[in-house]
């Protein structure tokens, strides 16, 4: 199907430009099925391993023949589970997007800068933060939230910029740039609080880069999930608007399309899914990279009403399983999360650079 195909196709289709979903294909429901298995293990599996069907009792009652089970599955698992699913959906649909939106197969969801935002937040308090640091450093529940909301602010630093020239620059190679320059005068700031900073503070940092879906709380999870569901209903509400942008702007113009609301769109979703994914996960990388070309490979198709919700299943899953590996179970030792998604997406990355003449069809080449 081509790509003028997919776009004319989605105008027809597409109730008043929403994702546009059509009869759920079983490849759909492996994928969701596969959920479903990595979340049993994930529950299951650890440095303490619970019998499923424990697990199973334990989310339907809240009681298990061993108290500290349910401690265990409620407190420290639940949660971990549940924002491995949030950050792979959410990394994984922004990396699609930003993906089309810049024509580039390497496109990830931290290319506007806004994890080099939230690093700045981040190290402003744990490496010049004076007394706060102490509080950074001693891992305990002020020091989750005082980090997510240092990440939070910074990327919404990094988003203000980045709208701000959204609304100025005409063309997105311009906005590319601009994220690249912004990303490193942010990196050179991080870079001179590290090497000033006393060692303690630096290693606390860098434990933050290494991205981690065991440190959100459970009450953390509310704005974590209200964060990233907002932007995959904005992220989804582009389906037919990705599809014309396969054609690049121009056409896409010629064909009706408000490129320049379209962009300010896709930056604020983007953003909002990869912004809220640092701030509570640390920045988790290689997911946003891989698993869309994953999904095209799978699915065989560039049209972003399947794609959208392939990415978010599969991003899903990806979470799942780099949680589940990262967890070593049977030892009490956790692997960064960032180490096991570069197992995972560099592989994956390889392939694509080394299969270029495919992917000029799936970008509209």
């Amino acid at each position: 199907m081509s790509v003028e195909t997919l776009y004319t196709d989605s105008l027809s289709r597409a109730p008043a430009g929403f994702l546009f979903i059509r009869p759920i294909p079983l490849k759909f429901t492996a994928l969701a099925l596969g959920i479903v298995f990595l979340f049993a293990l994930v529950l299951a599996w650890g440095s303490v391993s619970i019998p499923l069907g424990e697990v199973a009792r334990i989310l339907t009652t809240g009681e298990s023949d061993k108290s500290s089970w349910v401690s265990i599955v409620m407190k420290v698992r639940l949660p971990k589970a549940i924002t491995a699913i949030l950050a792979g959906a959410a990394l994984a649909v922004s990396g699609l997007v930003m993906q089309t939106f810049f024509r580039n197969p390497l496109a990830e969801p931290y290319i506007l800068g806004i994890s080099s935002g939230a690093s700045l937040g981040v190290g402003l308090v744990v490496l010049a933060g004076g007394a706060t640091s102490g509080l950074v450093i001693g891992v305990g529940l002020g020091g989750d939230f005082l980090l997510a909301a240092a990440a939070s602010i910074g990327a919404t630093f990094a988003l203000g910029i980045v709208l701000i020239a959204a609304r100025r620059v005409e063309n997105s190679l311009t906005l590319l740039v601009l994220g690249v320059m912004f990303g490193s005068f942010t990196s050179s700031i991080v870079s001179l609080l590290m090497y000033f900073s006393a060692p303690e503070r630096v290693q606390s940092f860098i434990q933050w880069t290494f991205g981690s879906f065991s440190t959100v709380t459970t009450a953390q999870l509310a704005p974590l999930a209200v964060g990233v569901i907002g932007g995959l209903i904005l992220t989804g509400a582009l389906a037919k608007s990705l599809n014309a942008l396969l054609l690049g702007e121009e056409y896409a113009r010629t064909m009706g399309l408000s490129v320049k609301r379209v962009r300010l769109l896709i930056v604020t979703g983007t953003a909002l899914l990869a912004g809220t994914v640092t701030a509570f996960c640390g920045p988790v990388g290689f997911i946003g990279t891989a698993v869309p070309h994953l999904c095209r490979a799978l699915f065989n198709t560039s049209d972003h009403r399947t794609l959208l919700p392939a990415c978010g299943l599969m991003g899903a899953c990806v979470g799942l399983g780099a949680a589940l590996i990262a967890e070593l179970p049977g030892s009490s030792a956790i692997l960064p999360i960032n180490a096991v998604t570069a197992l995972i997406g560099a592989p994956v990355v390889m392939f694509v650079l080394m299969r270029q003449r495919q992917l000029h069809k799936a970008f509209g080449g």
